[in-house]
């Protein structure tokens, strides 16, 4: 068995504020630290499990967050952009379950630090007419590599919003939010104890999870944060303008819309 543990940091317990999860602050450095913590509780749950092979994908911003020589060495780390497959990078390695870490709400979510990809370049993404977080983008992305989503771990809405997206994974809540950037957590050691145990349980029944399903082509409906972010936008040919902040676009399969998204948000980086 393989398994991919993708890890982000938003969703980390004890995780609230922006300077925790942007490099440069003190905060960073002891956030980055709970989130390699919180990586290596998901490997050891993992060879609980009976994997033979574990993969951790360093998933938030420039995806060089975790120093390796904190995480457990029976894993491999994949780290640095840009990849193709961005948050679930390793999926084309035959995984044969994800599992996602320190994930949160969507943009405009009720959750901690909510956001989709990218909060300086997207309000908002929809997917085939319905609204996306990562959780559901990369979990569609890992379902064309047959690799289902067993376990997320995160804040109270985090499962709220992807209950229903992925009925039989298990859903660790490290933390509940009471705002955008206010929660009750876990104490680091009582989530990382549940962590563990959630992906142990996860992959003992992934059998029941199937991959995520995604019908092509595909149809993608970003809502810039600007009508300036728009003009940027569209200098892509192949975007629609709907209206002052938002465009579209069809891709051949999920992956390509990912591809073209991810070129998006680095677009952006122009107007900061």
């Amino acid at each position: 068995m393989k398994v991919l543990i993708s890890v982000d940091i938003e969703g980390v317990a004890g995780v609230y504020h922006p300077e925790q999860v942007r490099a440069g602050n003190p905060e960073y450095e002891r956030a980055r630290r709970l989130m390699a913590q919180e990586a290596n509780a998901a490997v050891e749950g993992a060879f609980a499990a009976g994997a033979e092979e574990v993969y951790v994908n360093d998933s938030h911003g420039g995806f060089r967050n975790m120093p390796p020589d904190l995480l457990d060495a029976r894993a491999q780390v994949i780290q640095g952009k840009p990849r193709y497959l961005s948050m679930v990078a390793g999926v084309e390695l035959g995984v044969d379950a994800v599992c996602m870490v320190g994930y949160h709400s969507r943009a405009q979510g009720r959750g901690i630090l909510a956001h989709t990809i990218n909060s300086f370049a997207f309000a908002s993404i929809h997917i085939n007419g319905q609204e996306a977080s990562e959780a559901s983008i990369y979990g569609a992305l890992a379902g064309t590599y047959g690799a289902p989503v067993v376990m997320l771990a995160g804040d109270d809405v985090l499962r709220e919003e992807n209950e229903a997206i992925f009925p039989h994974a298990v859903f660790v809540q490290t933390k509940r939010a009471t705002g955008q950037g206010s929660g009750i957590s876990l104490s680091p050691e009582q989530a990382q104890q549940a962590i563990r145990a959630g992906v142990e349980q996860g992959l003992a029944g992934r059998a029941r999870c199937q991959p995520l399903p995604t019908a092509s082509p595909v149809q993608v409906q970003i809502a810039a944060t600007s009508p300036g972010m728009a003009d940027l936008f569209c200098q892509w040919p192949t975007l629609e303008r709907v209206d002052g902040r938002t465009v579209r676009f069809s891709a051949p399969d999920i992956e390509s819309a990912v591809r073209m998204t991810n070129c998006l948000s680095a677009m952006s980086s122009m107007l900061r």
